[in-house]
């Protein structure tokens, strides 16, 4: 293993406070109208250091932290890996071309359990039949079926979503007829490769945000219970639904089930694998909670199978749904913890259980526990087990109490925290809840600037995405409520108390969440390490 070092800055003028860097989780730069919460808040600290000389908006969604696209919105888990080690690394749709590529995909617990079911059960695949590469890519569900055939598994069921949305709106027989003509191909040595059921995104089983659980409900029957419109095949289905209705487009088709003789050929059954082929997370979590949530409520499942179910990837880091998935996160190395731990640098670490992992363990590149336990303190604060809107709060107090507390101890140089607040409150899409959860983090801030400024130190203040920016949506003078993320860029500023450097904004292009890592190794005294993306500061 190549020892890290990091070489000393030219230039440079020590200061004897810390380094603290905040991260206002979810706090992006939106609109400043009435659907940004940010922007309503009353947030006088935060407003003061928006006029910081070094105040910058930074790219926090899409390609700029490794997803396929720019329409992709970014997560923590994403974000606190670009904050934390300095690089893009590849995650989504790239990730899982990568994975298959190099067969890893096939290598991992999840897949074993899938290949165990296999033996004496039925392999389902549920995802949305596309090469929109938003949600899924056909050739990642091909590439799944032929190593099912590869590996002598028996029966396995295909569970199609019609798309119409990322691709054309009545393109489902371009992809339904070609996944059939597979199949069959497949269906040989006494395989049985076939559709089970399916249905249109926005009516069967790709509901998000809550919005509709009925749509989860629709996939269910589909999907498990068998209980749907039935047909000889998914061709069969297009075909009849269009016939129906001309005016009918593949995002909005009915559910279809499957059948021979009056009898579904695609039921799940005790001992079965599950596995969603989606990659993207958010249409995928409710239907992965309905398969592996002990205590779901969300609609009456009617029967629940016991399987093995398992995402294409993980679709939600803070819940950690699914519990199983085939692709595991980046493998990342030389993260800037490493690199600090290996000049002797004290650091301190600090959030609620929400967010404790994102300052932690994406932080560090995906890898838990300590990096050098004599250099590094971890505090984890325990959340409530409360609706956030209830108390927008949280955590902010005690964590801000934890930080001041590390400033006035002057043991550590570095200390990094998140504030979960604008996140974890922003997906209630309540208005009051999130700008109170705003607020919150300022109070925060208020309290810990004057900390840093009399350890004559260094403050610098990011998000890792936006979410409490966007709290509707308007079209057509009908307002949504926005519980997602945003595409919003988020804040980047540098507030220097010690008096030792000037620093000023670099002349960086496109400057994302990963060139924070690189700046905090100036801020700190060091070059940046060879292949980071580079410092958004310079000496003045």
């Amino acid at each position: 293993m190549t020892k890290l070092s990091l070489r000393p800055l030219k230039g440079y003028k020590p200061f004897p406070g810390p380094l603290v860097t905040v991260i206002m989780d979810g706090v992006g730069i939106g609109k400043r109208d009435e659907s940004d919460g940010v922007f309503l808040a009353y947030k006088p600290t935060l407003d003061k250091l928006f006029q910081e000389d070094v105040c910058l908006k930074l790219k926090a969604h899409g390609k700029a932290v490794g997803l396929p696209s720019d329409e992709d919105m970014g997560n923590s888990e994403v974000g606190h890996n670009a904050l934390g080690c300095g690089r893009v690394f590849a995650q989504g749709a790239q990730l899982v071309n990568d994975a298959i590529a190099s067969g890893k995909i096939f290598e991992g617990k999840a897949w074993k359990e899938v290949r165990k079911r296999a033996g004496s059960g039925t392999v389902h695949l549920i995802g949305l039949l596309s090469d929109g590469n938003v949600h899924s890519h056909i050739t990642h569900l091909y590439a799944l079926l032929e190593r099912c055939a590869k590996e002598g598994f028996k029966t396995v069921r295909v569970h199609p979503l019609l798309d119409g949305r990322d691709v054309g709106e009545k393109s489902a027989l371009d992809y339904v007829g070609p996944l059939e003509k597979k199949l069959s191909e497949l269906s040989a040595s006494g395989r049985d490769f076939r559709v089970g059921s399916g249905g249109g995104r926005m009516v069967t089983t790709m509901d998000r945000y809550n919005a509709n659980w009925g749509v989860v409900e629709k996939g269910w029957k589909a999907h498990v219970l068998g209980i749907g419109r039935q047909f000889k095949s998914a061709s069969e289905a297009v075909r009849t639904y269009y016939a129906e209705d001309p005016k009918m487009t593949d995002q909005y088709m009915d559910s279809f089930v499957i059948a021979e003789g009056g009898k579904p050929v695609g039921t799940v059954q005790n001992g079965d694998a599950v596995v969603c082929f989606n990659f993207r997370g958010d249409r995928a979590i409710e239907i992965s909670r309905a398969f592996a949530e002990p205590d779901f409520q969300s609609f009456d499942r009617l029967r629940v199978p016991q399987v093995f179910y398992a995402g294409l990837m993980e679709y939600d880091g803070d819940g950690h749904i699914p519990a199983d998935f085939l692709v595991e996160p980046p493998a990342i190395d030389r993260v800037l913890g490493a690199y600090l731990c290996a000049a002797g640098v004290t650091s301190f670490a600090v959030s609620e259980t929400q967010k404790f992992g994102h300052v932690t363990y994406f932080w560090n590149g995906n890898n838990s526990g300590y990096i050098d336990a004599k250099l590094e303190k971890y505090v984890e604060i325990a959340s409530d087990r409360i609706q956030f809107h209830l108390k927008p709060w949280m955590k902010a107090a005690e964590i801000t109490d934890a930080v001041v507390d590390a400033v006035a101890g002057g043991k550590y140089k570095f200390i990094r925290l998140n504030y979960p607040n604008g996140d974890m409150v922003g997906h209630t899409g309540i208005p009051a809840a999130v700008r109170v959860a705003v607020e919150c983090v300022d109070l925060g801030l208020s309290r810990i600037a004057p900390a840093v400024a009399d350890a004559k130190g260094v403050l610098m203040v990011t998000a890792d995405h936006g979410n409490a920016d966007v709290m509707f949506t308007e079209k057509n003078g009908k307002r949504s409520t926005h519980v997602a993320h945003s595409l919003n860029p988020v804040p980047f500023i540098v507030k220097d108390y010690s008096g030792a450097d000037s620093w000023q904004p670099a002349a960086v292009q496109a400057p994302g969440l990963s060139n924070v890592a690189a700046t905090i190794c100036n801020v700190l005294g060091f070059e940046a390490p060879e292949g980071y993306d580079p410092s958004l500061i310079r000496l003045g």
